[in-house]
């Protein structure tokens, strides 16, 4: 457990720009306090002492705003950044180098006992607000997106966004993980939506089309300009011939 413990605050300093010490990561970082309340209540767990484990959780999710049941398991240097809203439940399980940013839930689906929540194999990047629901499988090295809502599996180093969730260029999505670069926030180039994708040259078409007919519009005034000063020269006698004298006839 000691071990696990040095790890949670060690990574931090790989995944926050922001973290200057170790006595600042211990005292001002609410992810690791409640890593650290949930490495000592998944013990009493494990020992059957289950109320106690339960109680000490709920005390983890009063300071921190985070709430992890004492059943789940997490593994080596997970880090959550940020924390508040964070929900994992009983049968999740969270594998090493995961990272969890607030609102993320790993949430159940049914009501019946047994595993039912996601397993989180490792190198997961989860963003803001995503909701991972039920006994589904997230890839090693995979990214969900924030605020996306996924039901299904995700394969390994695949990135899923949207709700509900798709998946979105997995061949890229792995070779950016080979590359081993890490994306806060689970967000990388690669990841509009394929909504966006399809809108996008729809609306450059129409931009295009709005060009255009501005064009016209301003030819057709033009036109429309040349054509009344046209009609006010004819009107004062502008581009009338000047009439020649009538020669006298001489009888």
């Amino acid at each position: 457990m000691f071990d696990h413990i040095k790890e949670d605050i060690a990574i931090v300093f790989e995944r926050d720009p922001a973290a200057r010490t170790h006595w600042e990561i211990l005292t001002t970082y609410p992810g690791v306090h409640a890593l650290l309340m949930h490495r000592f209540s998944h013990w009493l767990w494990k020992a059957r002492l289950y109320w106690l484990a339960r109680f000490m959780s709920h005390i983890g999710r009063f300071f921190t705003g985070i709430e992890i049941h004492p059943g789940a398991t997490i593994g080596h240097r997970v880090f959550i950044d940020h924390g508040m809203g964070v929900v994992v439940g009983e049968t999740a399980v969270i594998g090493d180098d995961c990272t969890l940013y607030h609102g993320v839930t790993l949430g159940g689906t049914s009501w019946n006992k047994g595993k039912r929540h996601p397993t989180l194999e490792a190198g997961v990047v989860i963003g803001a607000g995503a909701k991972v629901l039920g006994p589904i499988t997230i890839g090693a090295g995979a990214r969900i997106g924030s605020n996306a809502v996924v039901v299904k599996d995700v394969p390994a180093n695949a990135t899923a966004v949207g709700i509900p969730a798709r998946i979105l260029e997995e061949e890229q999505a792995k070779e950016e993980a080979v590359k081993a670069t890490f994306s806060a926030y689970a967000v990388g180039n690669e990841e509009n939506d394929p909504i966006n994708k399809v809108l996008q040259p729809l609306q450059a078409q129409m931009a295009k089309q709005d060009a255009e007919l501005q064009a016209l519009r301003n030819q057709l005034a033009q036109l429309a300009d040349a054509q009344s000063d046209a009609k006010l020269a004819d009107a004062f006698g502008a581009n009338k011939p000047e009439k020649k004298p009538r020669k006298k006839v001489v009888s």
